[in-house]
């Protein structure tokens, strides 16, 4: 290490430091959305293949709570497939099947996202902005609630502002949080132990065994 810094001045290495740290930092966020949009996708074709087969509004239900049993025994590490959860896929797809605005924004956010979101707005438009503010800003859940409960939609229609600039800097450098999710690692069987690096370290062995 020595001989490292008499070839290399001190500035040369705190320079090299800062930009080894931004590319880590980078493949964590694409790896998280790569995760993201794999899952928020797997979610949708449950709910979707849930409706094809559905003969009714009840017939849906009891096919819902069916599978989340049967997926449960056969992914007991994954929670992500509760009853409750394989629901709110058969609605979620239900809520944006026919929403051809707002359905290719919903795999740029994590699950929990869609879910505040979907459950709390009351309108296609109303989702939509809070689906793209998610996005850009990198909302966490907790911020995501409180901007719904601030009513920042009506607040945006109602000032005709540019919503940006209602933001902090803090809040726009967290672009990771809109995808960041509990159900990611949980898909994965990594459980709430494990974070951003052992998720890298896990697809890093998939795309070696590859």
């Amino acid at each position: 290490m020595s001989k490292l810094f008499k070839n290399n001045s001190g500035q040369d290495y705190v320079q090299l430091l800062a930009e080894v740290k931004e590319r880590i930092r980078s493949a964590q966020y694409e790896a998280l959305k790569a995760v993201n949009t794999e899952l928020v996708g797997l979610y949708w074709d449950i709910g979707r293949m849930i409706v094809e087969r559905q003969r009714d509004a009840e017939h849906g239900a009891a096919i819902a709570e069916q599978l989340s049993s049967d997926l449960r025994t056969e992914f007991p590490g994954i929670s992500g497939f509760s009853r409750r959860n394989v629901f709110y896929m058969r609605e979620f797809y239900l809520l944006y099947r026919d929403d051809k605005r707002v359905q290719p924004l919903v795999a740029q956010i994590g699950w929990t996202h869609n879910l505040v979101i979907f459950q709390r707005c009351k309108d296609s438009l109303e989702r939509e902005f809070y689906i793209r503010m998610t996005r850009k800003f990198g909302w966490s859940k907790n911020v995501l609630i409180h901007q719904i409960d601030n009513q920042s939609y009506e607040k945006s229609l109602l000032s005709q502002s540019n919503f940006d600039q209602v933001l902090t800097p803090e809040l726009r450098a967290q672009a990771k949080l809109a995808v960041k999710d509990e159900y990611s690692f949980d898909f994965l069987e990594l459980g709430e132990k494990h974070g951003e690096r052992e998720l890298e370290r896990a697809r890093e062995r998939e795309r070696g065994a590859a």
